[in-house]
């Protein structure tokens, strides 16, 4: 017999309801927003696939430079450190502070300490004004794990953070050959040409083997070329 959800921490966000904590036993947790189950701590594996296909060519990198933006459970911030070597750095943009104070208590178990790990510094920020501000190559990879990925009825232009404008700013962010890595719930062909025509190459990922599974994209910014 399943355990009851118990509410551990709740607060309200303007104009969306209440965000919750929940917990029904060791390592099983929810976070919701009103009626919609935003993260489930048994279901990670596109969060992993993320971290992991973000970050699959850096582990020897010397010493990389990687924003991640959302960090919910920490879940995709383990993935992406667990692909890095010793020496990488990472932001991660989080807009709500509690959701920092959640990771670095009840959840801080679940990840390993993961937004604890010296090589993350977590900025109560949005993430689109990051990449907006960074400057040129500034990053190995860019990472998106966010509660509203990309689809259909996205502004394709004025979308600040899937819309044409904004994927040029993340095109610039990156540094030639670097990964621009994005969550979604579900396939999106018009985000996937908006990428295509900002100058990456572009793949769709469906981690899993069945039932409903997420779309991971890894979007490629062309390396320098070579001299002959």
């Amino acid at each position: 017999m399943a355990l009851p959800w118990k509410t551990l921490d709740r607060f309200m966000i303007e104009e969306e309801g209440n965000l919750e904590l929940r917990q029904r036993g060791p390592g099983d947790f929810l976070i919701t927003i009103g009626p919609q189950i935003l993260m489930n701590s048994k279901a990670q594996r596109s969060e992993i696939a993320l971290g992991k296909l973000g970050c699959s060519g850096l582990k020897n990198h010397p010493g990389p430079r990687v924003l991640v933006g959302g960090l919910g459970m920490a879940i995709t911030l383990r993935s992406v450190l667990d692909n890095l070597p010793e020496t990488a750095q990472v932001i991660v943009a989080e807009l709500n502070p509690k959701i920092l104070e959640w990771c670095l208590g009840p959840l801080a178990e679940l990840t390993s300490g993961a937004a604890t790990d010296p090589r993350a510094s977590v900025i109560i920020k949005n993430v689109a004004d990051l990449i907006r501000q960074a400057d040129n190559a500034s990053f190995d990879a860019i990472i998106l794990d966010l509660y509203r990925g990309p689809h259909p009825q996205t502004d394709q232009l004025n979308d600040p953070i899937y819309g044409s404008r904004a994927i040029e700013f993340s095109h610039a962010a990156l540094k030639p050959g670097g990964v621009f890595a994005i969550w979604g719930e579900n396939p999106d062909t018009s985000f996937e040409k908006r990428l295509t025509a900002a100058g990456f190459q572009v793949q769709c990922e469906r981690p899993g083997k069945g039932g409903y599974r997420h779309a991971v994209w890894i979007a490629e910014k062309a390396p320098v070329p070579r001299r002959k």
